[in-house]
C-alpha cells in the first residue's frame, strides 16, 4: 500500500482485479484540476471480502470509497449503516467514512438514470436487464422510478426472468430497451458479447451498455449496425463519480 502524508485526505476503489480502474484515473485528474493536493485516489484490490475489515483498520484518514465487482452487495454486512435507496436497491458501490462509521450509499442509480433519460423515446415501455449482479439491482430500481417494466436476463433464468436460450423476436420486438449489466465484452475480452438474437434488433431499440472500456462493445456495434440507438456506460459512470463525491464531501 502506497505511503501517503499524514493530512491526506485519502479515497479508493475495492474490488477484484480493477487495475483498469476508471475511478481512479478520474479522480486523480478531479483533484489535479483542482489543485487539491491533499487528496489521493488508489486502488485497493482485495482478493476477498474478508480483507476490508484490515482495509479499514489499516489505512489511515480514509474519507470515502467506491465498490465495484464483485463486492457491490457482499459489502453490505460491514457496514454500519445504508441510506434508503441503497437499502432498497441491496447493492453499495460508494462508502462515506464518518469516524468510525461505514455509511452505504448507491450513486450507480443516479448515474444510470441522468445518463439514460436524454435517450428514451416513448416506446421505450419494457426493457430487458442482461445479467443480476448488484448493478443490475440499481438498473431495476431505475426503471421502477420511471414506470419501465422489466424481465432479467441471465443463463438460469433466475428472478423470474428468461434465459437466453428463450430470447426471440417476439420478446425482443415487445422490450426496446435493452440493457447490458453483465461483464461481457469488457477488455480485453472484446469480442464476447451477451447471446441475444440481434437480427431481431430494430431502429425503435436502445441498447445500453454499463461497460465503458471499448467505448463501443461488440453488444453495441451488432445492435448500431441493426439500427439501434446505442450508448455505452461512461456518462453513467462521471456522474455517479460526481455523486460520491458530494456525498464524502456533504
Amino acid at each position: 500500500m502506497e505511503k501517503t502524508e499524514k493530512n491526506t485526505l485519502r479515497f479508493g476503489l475495492i474490488g477484484k482485479n480493477i487495475s483498469y480502474s476508471f475511478s481512479r484515473g478520474y479522480f486523480g485528474k478531479k483533484f489535479k484540476d483542482l489543485n487539491l493536493d491533499h487528496c489521493s485516489y488508489e486502488n485497493f484490490d482485495l482478493e476477498s471480502i474478508q480483507e476490508f475489515d484490515n482495509l479499514i483498520k489499516d489505512t489511515d484518514n480514509l474519507k470515502g470509497l467506491n465498490v465495484t465487482i464483485p463486492y457491490k452487495e457482499e459489502i453490505i454486512p460491514y457496514l454500519d449503516e445504508l441510506e434508503k435507496s441503497a437499502k432498497k436497491i441491496g447493492a453499495v458501490n460508494a462508502i462515506k467514512i464518518k469516524g468510525r462509521q461505514l455509511i452505504g450509499y448507491n450513486t450507480d442509480a443516479h448515474g444510470f438514470q441522468k445518463s439514460l433519460e436524454p435517450h428514451l423515446k416513448e416506446h421505450h415501455k419494457k426493457a430487458l436487464i442482461l445479467g443480476t449482479g448488484g448493478a443490475s439491482k440499481a438498473i431495476a430500481f431505475v426503471l421502477d422510478n420511471l414506470g419501465i417494466s422489466y424481465r432479467f436476463v441471465s443463463r438460469s433464468g433466475k428472478n423470474n426472468g428468461f434465459t437466453y436460450e428463450e430470447l426471440n423476436e417476439e420478446i425482443l420486438t415487445e422490450h426496446l430497451l435493452i440493457i447490458n449489466c453483465s461483464p461481457l465484452g469488457t477488455y480485453p475480452n472484446i469480442n464476447e458479447k451477451p447471446d441475444i438474437p440481434y437480427t431481431s434488433i430494430t431502429k425503435k431499440h436502445l441498447l445500453f451498455d454499463l461497460i465503458y472500456n471499448p467505448e463501443k462493445t461488440t453488444f453495441l456495434k451488432f445492435g448500431e449496425q441493426q439500427g439501434a440507438t446505442i450508448c455505452n456506460g461512461l456518462r453513467m459512470l462521471e456522474l455517479q463519480a460526481e455523486k460520491a463525491w458530494e456525498i464524502w464531501n456533504g
